[in-house]
């Protein structure tokens, strides 16, 4: 007897199959066979090639690798900052690829947060604002949105200086105030690209005992690109990269 082929699923199928599948395994993010390749100088450069990562829910995850090995381009594409070449990434049961400039501005806001080794404050604006300010994006009513600004700055250690100015704090101040501004929106994942490189040993370990401590307070997802073995070792899982690939990976208690 001849069996009729069945018709191959629709994109919005496969789309909410992944997220079921997300959801029921509590994975917050997934890449399948991505890669992201540069034309440079004649040539093509492969920043990633076929990478597959699931990221857990309340994890703390570093991708860790030397300079070059894709660590930054693969959360770039997390964050829906970049585009991947091939291949099929997933934040919080979104399909990446298929969303438009809009909707990937709008998860952004409200589902990723950013912590960057520069900081990236906004320089005329207090510590309190700087972390009011996506929330001002999201349209939230000015007297909750401050409310949750303060809470915030309290649970990073900065909560006598919310009308400081970024000049005004030192540089682990000033990355604690862009933790705090990342937690504000409770977002579904954060994003840390080498938040340590532009602090001290001292003032580096203090940050990561302070995130660590917020991971387990909120049950915050935290993922870091980094090369600093203090992030290696307080964090629940290591991903190894290098040359674009995943070489291992690690569980640490």
């Amino acid at each position: 007897m001849n069996v009729a082929p069945q018709p191959a699923p629709s994109a919005a199928t496969a789309a909410a199959a992944a997220a079921a599948t997300a959801a029921a395994t509590d994975i917050v993010a997934t890449m399948r066979g991505v890669t992201r390749h540069y034309e440079s100088g004649g040539g093509t450069v492969k920043a990633l090639d076929g990478v597959d990562l699931d990221v857990e829910r309340g994890e703390l995850l570093a991708i860790a690798g030397p300079s070059g090995s894709g660590k930054s381009t693969l959360l770039g594409l997390l964050g829906a900052l970049d585009h991947a070449t091939a291949g099929r990434i997933t934040v919080d049961g979104k399909v990446l690829g298929d969303l438009s400039a809009k909707e990937s501005a709008l998860l952004r806001r409200d589902r990723i947060g950013f912590i960057f080794q520069a900081y990236n404050l906004v320089p005329v604006l207090t510590a309190v604002e700087n972390v009011e300010y996506v929330m001002m994006l999201q349209g939230r009513e000015k007297d909750a949105r401050r409310a949750r600004a303060l809470e915030m700055l309290t649970a990073v250690g900065l909560g006598a200086h919310g009308d400081r100015r970024p000049g005004e704090l030192s540089g682990g101040q000033q990355q604690r105030v862009a933790v705090a501004r990342a937690l504000a929106a409770n977002p579904a994942i954060i994003l840390a690209d080498e938040p340590t490189a532009n602090l001290d040993s001292h003032t580096a370990s203090d940050l990561l005992d302070m995130m660590v401590g917020l991971n387990r307070e909120f049950g915050t997802t935290f993922v870091f690109s980094t090369h600093d073995p203090m992030v290696m070792e307080r964090a629940t899982r290591v991903v190894h990269i290098r040359d674009g690939r995943i070489e291992s990976e690690e569980r640490r208690s």
